[in-house]
C-alpha cells in the first residue's frame, strides 16, 4: 500500500499530476484544493497517498496535507459516496463550508456539486457529523477537480477548465456556463473562479 510519495513534480495538468519518485513516474488525481498549492514542475514535492482501485486498476489519489487525505477518507466510508464524488466536494468547496453545511443542514448548497442529489445530501449532513471531528477547518483548500481525460487540451486555458468541469461531473453545457464571462490566464484561476461561481 503506497501511503506517501516524494519525488519531483513532472506535469501538472489539472486535475492530475505526475510525480517522479526514485525514476519511476507515479500518475495521480488530486483535489484542486491541492493543486493549486503545488510548486513548479521541476521542483520537489511531497504527497499523502490513498490508493484505491477502480475497475480493478490501482488508483492514487494524492494529497498535500493529512487533513485533506483524512476528509476524503471519511467521505468514501459514506454510503453512495465514492472517490471520485469525495474528490468533487474537496474540490467543489473548503473544509470549512463543507463543514457549515454538514452543521446546518444546508443540504441546498450541497445539492450544487455535481452529482449529488438530495439523497446523497441528506445522507453526507448525517453520517459526516461525527466524522468532522479532528478535522480542521484547514485541512481542505479551495475547489479541485478529478479525473480529468488524458485527451489533450495542453496550452489553451478555457478548454482545460472545461475538460477538469466535464470530469468533475457537470454537463459541458453547464460547464461552458460556468466558464462564460469569467477571466484568467490559467486554467487554474479559471477552473477556481468557476467552481466557486457554481455553489454560490
Amino acid at each position: 500500500m503506497i501511503g506517501r510519495i516524494a519525488g519531483i513534480l513532472i506535469e501538472k495538468h489539472p486535475p492530475r499530476v505526475l510525480v517522479d519518485a526514485q525514476g519511476v513516474g507515479y500518475e495521480l488525481e488530486a483535489p484542486m484544493s491541492t493543486f493549486y498549492q503545488l510548486p513548479e514542475t521541476g521542483e520537489s514535492v511531497t504527497l499523502k497517498v490513498h490508493q484505491g482501485i477502480r475497475d480493478e486498476v490501482p488508483v492514487l489519489y494524492g494529497f498535500l496535507s493529512e487533513g485533506e487525505r483524512g476528509l476524503f477518507r471519511a467521505l468514501i466510508k459514506v454510503n453512495g459516496v465514492g472517490p471520485k464524488m469525495a474528490l468533487a466536494i474537496l474540490s467543489g468547496m473548503s473544509a470549512e463550508e463543507f463543514r457549515r453545511c454538514v452543521e446546518q443542514k444546508d443540504i441546498a448548497t450541497l445539492n450544487r456539486l455535481p452529482g449529488i442529489g438530495r439523497k446523497i445530501a441528506e445522507r453526507l449532513t448525517l453520517e459526516m457529523q461525527d466524522r468532522l471531528d479532528g478535522i480542521t477547518a484547514s485541512s481542505a483548500g479551495l475547489p479541485g477537480a478529478v479525473g480529468m481525460p488524458t485527451a489533450a487540451v495542453a496550452n489553451d486555458p478555457v478548454s482545460e477548465a472545461s475538460a477538469a468541469l466535464i470530469a468533475l461531473g457537470y454537463k459541458q453545457a453547464e460547464a461552458q456556463r460556468l466558464l462564460a464571462d469569467l477571466e484568467g490566464e490559467t486554467s487554474e484561476v479559471l477552473i477556481r473562479a468557476a467552481l466557486q461561481k457554481a455553489v454560490r
